[in-house]
């Protein structure tokens, strides 16, 4: 396993997952709700940069790696789905909307290992739309982590819930875009099996 600044970066988005999701759980004697989503939001923002930076790092050093592009869209994924569960417990979120991108996170993982597995990785590359439904998750999610309103006159539940109403119809789109990619070779696939 190689270790490097963008690897420790990464790591670093890991180990933050526990703290946007345990803060809520912290006792209401020590912090109230409001502080409590101030925390948990300056935390995940805190990662959301690290996900930028390592990136960006890593193709400037020329320090790519096959395990830092296994870790870095995992150490995302779970980033993501913490903050979803952790905003449907403390009903900041519908559950459905929650389901939809964590549902779409899971098969889009299998699809892209399925066919790295068949040496077609590239047929499910990231696309614009993947990328442009990351932004308006990454931004939607502070938002409703934070729930209040800022600088006295930007609701953040409002705007992070229609932020996230955008990502959750990307995030279908986005996945009828990279099934359309894979199919002809899942069909070929599937019919050598019969």
């Amino acid at each position: 396993m190689p270790f490097n600044i963008p690897i420790l970066l990464t790591w670093l988005r890991v180990a933050l997952i526990p703290l946007v999701v345990g803060v809520f759980y912290l006792p209401d004697s020590w912090m109230t709700f409001e502080a409590k989503g101030l925390a948990s939001t300056a935390v995940f923002i805190v990662a959301a940069i690290t996900d930028w930076f390592d990136g960006f790092l890593a193709r400037r050093w020329n320090e790519t790696s096959a395990f830092g592009a296994f870790l870095d869209p995992v150490a995302d994924k779970l980033m993501v789905a913490g903050a979803l569960l952790v905003l449907v417990e403390f009903y900041q979120l519908n559950a459905v909307m929650a389901f939809i991108i964590i549902g779409r996170e899971i098969a889009i993982s299998a699809l892209r290992e399925w066919m790295a597995q068949i040496g077609a990785s590239k047929s499910v590359a990231v696309s614009s739309i993947g990328k442009i439904k990351t932004t308006a998750q990454m931004i939607a999610i502070p938002m409703l982590l934070y729930g209040g309103t800022l600088f006295g006159v930007i609701d953040t539940r409002s705007w992070g819930t229609l932020l996230l109403a955008v990502a959750a119809v990307l995030t279908v789109w986005s996945m009828f875009y990279y099934l359309r990619k894979a199919w002809p070779l899942i069909k070929e696939k599937a019919g050598r099996l019969n």
